[in-house]
Formats: structure tokens, sequence, C-alpha cells
């Protein structure tokens, strides 16, 4: 079969949809939001440098920037969002300072007129844009430098040790003096000023914010622009024009069907034999469910915290592992563990496709994990280093908390893992390299996969794009080329491929028509994937451009998962194909559980956040952790479960499993993920929706909402789903160490 048409359609794609993605990114260096030489009064005194602002964002990063609040809705949910909180706090202590001295009273008493008159002012006194590009200064009111002092007092107590905000400290999960010196509280002021002069100041020439008028807050006016409404009703209108028009070509594809594919009466994996380096490869596995686990408990913390924010049942664990640190860990090493399971399916697949075993390629493999084992504790350690205030600015850069989501550890650990990739991406090329230069039918599918893996290794390298004082608006950009290309891209690419060549290696799928089927599957979800990037800076100082084709694409994005119960019913009739493939049955349960979760979590949950309007009033709540638990766990860690178990079966395909503990694994996993969604996370998430939509972003992230007794006792019933959850991951801990131990098997072979 030709595939001419496919790779010609596939280059194009990625061709066109990267120079978007670089032509609006460079128009972002251009246009990101000026970080001023100075912040100056009328009076010409220096409340902050550029260099404090810089410094400032060190500070923020060093403490765990992300993952204790967020920045322009970046970030953790227990604390506040600090560039929305900033903003309100100013503006009311400005009102409340004119209404007192001009009209002796607070401001709520004042008759409306009088009230209105002042928010007029208010906004005009915030949203003008005073920054000068000659002097590079950015000029405040006297009175607004009061308020500035006045929000600046409250955060140096707040990250201090004040015991008049002991509760409120509680309840953002922040331990006493979690800044050390005044100096650091003082820059760290600094940075929350200049995020949240970036959402209160129209951009030059415009009557729009630099963050597209967000976070919602009445006072100032910072509603939704007429750009934000217009494009999410073009998004939805796209995503309605593509499902029709993928339905109508699945529909005729399904019209010139091929033959009915006669799948072998016996298992043809029955005649693979283990190579060195695949064997090899067991110890990957182990450290999947070794990191899994360790994941596992510290969610368990980190979500505790979010009802008593410094302890855990009482013992004060926050001071050895305060919430900033819980939640990174949480979050890499669910990174950690689903990227090694994909990867050590990659080693053990390379050889078992080309039927090529290269000299030293055992070492290679061990080499490789030695070196992932010391990146998962040294960049652990670097982290929980930072939060303790015990590194520099440029040590922490380097060796500490980069304070990123995803992308926390240092710049050190970065390139140690970048490296590590590289050596991953050499050893499955050697290994491939006979396969690639045959000429036949598996030619094109070992092509793709070796795209993905080249793809895999070179786009972590956005990652090393930004430096220690780089624009927020900048880093931001690069950070979610990892997160969204590397992680939700390329990654699900070299998914597919592999799955591809699992079926056709047990002879259940032609060789064309996987090769077909990935071609297809990987340019419809790249054409909207690569520039669906955008979704995820709609409010990041970026120009309206990006929010419209963001707004566009990451519709297209959903287009392909309206047809994911196809792909369901496929693998589940495949699954009964043969009796001898009842032995692959619980492995293919689990990419059964990636189509329903590609459906609901990257589907249902990821659209219900990505449509302009909706991610105006959601950015920053709980229906984010909603996508994120179903998107990242449900999708990409059950392919990763999938692909473990598919490889750990390889190295023994004639031993016979004992799977009821592997059944009660699966159901209890799905069944807890759906309970800890539904009953909690969800119902708090939409909660906090309304309380946006009505009162503003800073309320809903507020202690005052998250510490109502309603909020309180949905955070409690996720004990329910977490718990069943946490059993199911145990059980299958327990069916993996049993295939070393012996009872996870019968003995004799099949």
């Amino acid at each position: 079969m030709n595939f001419k048409k496919h790779w010609f359609t596939f280059a194009g794609v990625v061709v066109i949809s990267f120079s978007v993605l670089g032509y609006f990114g460079r128009e972002l260096y251009r246009q990101a939001p000026p970080i001023p030489l100075r912040v100056v009064t009328e009076g010409r005194e220096t409340l902050f440098t550029g260099q404090d602002i810089s410094d400032g964002q060190n500070v923020w990063q060093s403490m765990g920037g992300q993952e204790v609040g967020s920045i322009w809705g970046h970030g953790a949910y227990v604390a506040p969002d600090w560039s929305a909180d900033w903003l309100h706090r100013e503006a009311t202590w400005l009102l409340e300072h004119w209404a007192q001295n001009e009209h002796n009273g607070d401001y709520a008493s004042l008759h409306e007129e009088i009230r209105a008159s002042l928010r007029q002012r208010l906004k005009t006194e915030l949203r003008s844009n005073t920054y000068d590009p000659h002097t590079g200064d950015i000029r405040v009111s006297s009175e607004r430098a009061e308020a500035i002092r006045a929000v600046g007092t409250h955060y140096t107590k707040l990250f201090g040790d004040d015991e008049s905000l002991d509760e409120l400290r509680n309840a953002y999960a922040i331990p006493p003096n979690a800044l050390k010196t005044s100096e650091r509280k003082r820059k760290l002021n600094a940075f929350f000023f200049w995020a949240s002069w970036v959402c209160s100041t129209n951009r030059p020439g415009k009557d729009i914010t630099y963050t597209n008028n967000w976070p919602a807050e009445s006072l100032i006016d910072n509603h939704p622009t007429g750009s934000i409404i217009v494009w999410s009703v073009v998004s939805f209108v796209v995503l309605l024009a593509g499902i029709g028009t993928l339905s109508w070509y699945f529909a005729v594809i399904r019209g010139r069907e091929e033959a009915p594919h006669d799948s072998p009466k016996s298992n043809p994996l029955l005649d693979l034999s283990p190579t060195p380096s695949m064997k090899a490869t067991l110890k990957y596995f182990w450290i999947v469910t070794a990191l899994m686990l360790a994941q596992m408990g510290l969610g368990a913390i980190t979500a505790h915290y979010s009802v008593e924010g410094t302890g855990f049942y009482g013992f004060p664990l926050a001071e050895w592992l305060p919430y900033s640190v819980s939640r990174t860990w949480h979050s890499q090493l669910g990174i950690f563990w689903i990227a090694t399971a994909w990867l050590g399916t990659g080693l053990f697949m390379a050889p078992a496709v080309s039927g090529h075993e290269p000299k030293f390629q055992r070492l290679g493999v061990n080499v490789l994990w030695v070196c992932l084992v010391v990146i998962v504790v040294g960049s652990l350690a670097g982290e929980w280093l930072g939060v303790q205030q015990r590194l520099g600015f440029v040590a922490n850069f380097w060796f500490g908390h980069q304070g990123y989501e995803y992308v926390d550890l240092g710049r050190f650990w970065q390139i140690f893992l970048l490296v590590g990739l590289f050596l991953w991406l050499a050893l499955m090329l050697r290994a491939m390299w006979p396969a690639i230069k045959k000429p036949n039918e598996n030619r094109s599918l070992l092509a793709l996969f070796l795209i993905a893996s080249a793809a895999i290794a070179l786009f972590y390298g956005a990652g090393l794009m930004w430096g220690r004082q780089t624009n927020l608006a900048i880093a931001e950009y690069w950070r979610w080329w990892v997160v969204h290309l590397w992680v939700e891209g390329f990654f699900e690419v070299f998914a597919t491929v592999v799955i591809a060549f699992l079926f056709t290696r047990m002879g259940l799928l032609r060789v064309s028509t996987a090769t077909a089927a990935a071609l297809f599957s990987t340019t419809i979800f790249l054409s909207g994937g690569i520039i669906g990037t955008f979704h995820h800076l709609y409010f990041t100082g970026t120009p309206t451009a990006i929010l419209a084709l963001g707004a566009t694409f990451s519709a297209l994005e959903v287009v392909p998962l309206v047809l994911i119960g196809f792909e369901a019913y496929e693998g589940l009739r495949l699954s009964r194909a043969r009796p001898w493939v009842s032995a692959y049955k619980w492995p293919m349960y689990f990419f059964i559980a990636v189509s329903f979760w590609n459906l609901v979590g990257a589907g249902l949950f990821g659209f219900l956040i990505n449509p302009p309007i909706a991610l105006y009033y959601m950015q920053g709540l709980n229906t984010t952790a909603v996508h994120a638990h179903t998107a990242l766990f449900g999708v990409y860690g059950m392919l990763g479960i999938g692909l473990m178990l598919f490889c750990l079966k390889g190295m023994a395909t004639r031993l016979e499993w004992r799977t009821r503990i592997l059944s009660f694994a699966f159901w209890s996993i799905n069944i807890g993920l759906v309970l800890m969604v539904l009953i909690s996370i969800l119902p708090v998430g939409l909660m906090q929706t309304w309380a946006s939509v009505e009162h503003g972003m800073w309320y809903a992230r507020s202690a005052e909402f998250l510490q109502s007794d309603v909020i309180g006792t949905l955070r409690w019933l996720r004990v329910i789903g977490d718990t069943i959850f946490a059993i199911g991951l145990v059980a299958l801990a327990w069916f993996v160490l049993g295939l070393v131990a012996g009872w996870s098997v019968k003995k004799q072979e099949t």
C-alpha cells in the first residue's frame, strides 16, 4: 500500500502548524508585558526596581512558584491566585481610603452614585497605562503608592510568622516563615505587584488589559472582551463542523473496508525470545510501580492539606513536608513514572520489532536506568532544599525548584534528563536501524515510530528556552511547549504507533491497516494539537490573535475524540478475536480505559474549560484539576500501565498469569477515579465557577469561600474515591511484585 498522500498531509500539517506557533511566539516576545526599570511615585520616590521584580520572581519560584497559589490562573488551587488577590486588595484599599477621607464613611455605606463615582476613579487609576518606554518607569500616584505599601505589609506578615494571620496561613497551606528574610519578602511584593499590574493595566492604545481583562474584577470593569465571546462562539462552530466532517469521512472509509482479517489461531508471540536488553527493561517497570505508589501517597497528603493546611490528622507534617513540596513531588512523580513506562516500552519494543540486538545494548539500557534514578532522586531533593530557602537564586535555578508546574526541576536536572532522552533515542535508533533499512511493509510504521521517538527527545528541549529571570509571559509560552506538545502531543503519537506495532505483531491487524490508521490519527490530532497549545495562553500577557487561534484549534483537538467509542469497540473486539488473546485481556482493557478517559477526561472535561469564555471564569479553579486528573492519569497513566503489562507479558509469553488481583486493580482504579472526580473535585470546581461569575476570581479562590462548610464537606467526600483508587494501585503493585515472587503466575507453561 502506498502511503505518500498520508505522509504529505502529515508533513504539511506539522510544517504549517509550527510556522504559526513560531510566528506568534515572536509576536509574544515583541508584545509581552514590559518589566519596568523602576516603579516610582509622582514625587519620584522609587518603590521597586526592575531588578526587584525579577528577583521577586525568583523568590516566588524558590518557595514553590506555581505549586503554592497561582499567577495569571496557572498553578495550585489551595492558596489564592496572587495576581487576582493583590488586585482586589489594592482596589478595595483605595476605595475604602477615598470613602473614609472624602466622605467620612465606609465604602459599603455610601450612596450608590458616590460608589459609582469612586469605582470610575479607581478604574482610571488602575487601568491607565503609565509605563514610559523612554525612561522605563511605571509612575503611580501617591495614594496608589500607599495602597501598594498596605498590600505589601499584608503579604510580608503572611509569609512571615505574624500570629494574626495564623488562621489565614493555615487555610492557604503555607507554613510560618515560608520566607526567611525581609529582603526576600520585599522583592516578592515587587513581583506580585507587577503580576497584578499586568492584569489591571490596558495595553498601549487599547481598552483591554495585557491579560485580555482577566481576572474577572467588577471594581475596575474587568469583564470578558468582545473577542473572548466571539471566539468562544467560533470554537463551538468549528467543533460541530469538525465532528460532521470527520463523521462523514469515517462513514466513507467504513464503506470501503478491506476484507475481514483472519487473526492467527495461535499466539505468534510465543516465538518471541526476549533479548538481554529487553530483559533489562524489567527494572524500569519496578521503578514505575514504586513511583506510582509514592505519587499516590503524596496525592493523599496534598489533598488533605486542603482541609488541614499545615498538618496531617494533627501531626505537624508541614514542618518537614510543606504543601508546595508535596504537590511538586506529586506532579513530578506522575510525569516521571508515566515517562519511564513509555521509555521502557520503547526499549523493549525496538529489538522485538527489528529482531536485532546491537552490541552493548543491554549496557546502554542499564546506564540509562541509573541516570533516570539519579535524576528522580536528585531533582526531588533539590526541590525540597529550594522550598526550605536553603539555596540562593542562582543555585535554586540550577539545582532547586524552578517553580513552573510540571517542569519544576532545576535546570541542571532538565539538561541531565534531556541528555538521557537523547541516549534513549540513540538506543532506539541503533536497535531499529536494520529493520528501517529493509524495504518491507513495516517501513512507514517504523518511520513514524522513529519520528515520534525523536520528537520526544527534541521537544523536551523547549524547557531550556527560558532563563532564570525571563519575563513570565515568555517563560509560560515555552513551558506549554513542554507540557502540551511533549506530554500531550508527541508522547501520544508514540503511544499510538506502539499500540499499532503490538497489534500487528500479534497478527490482530494488517500492517497496512495499522499504518494508515496511525498516520491518519496522528495527522488529525496534530492538526489541532500543535496550534491548540495557545489555549493555555489566553490570559498570560499574550496578544488577542493567540486567543483567537487557541480557541479555534483547541476545538479541533476534541474532534477525533467523538469517534473514540469506535476505537474502544475495536479494542474490545480484538481482545476477543481468538481464545489465545485472552492472555492479553487486561493490558488491552487498560487500552480500552484509555479510550474512555480520552473521551471523558480530554474531551468532555477538556472542552468544558477550553473556550475562552469558559476559561475566563474557570482558569485556576478545580475544574482544571478535573481535567488534569482524568486526562493525565486517565489517559496517559492508563496507557503507561497497559504498555507496562504488555511488556511484562512479553518477557514470559508462555507463563499464564493469575489475573483475579489484576481484574480487581483495573476496576478499583477506574471506579475510584470516577468517584474522586464526580463527588468531590467537579462539584467544588462548579461551585467555584459560580462564585467567579458572581463575585470574581479573587472570591472563588479566597479562604472565605474555600473554607466554607459546604466546600469542606465536598473535600472530605474525596476520601471515598481516593481510597478505592489507592487500593486499586496497591493491588496492581502487588500483582507486579507477584510476577517476580511467583504468586501472580501459574507454575505450568501454556
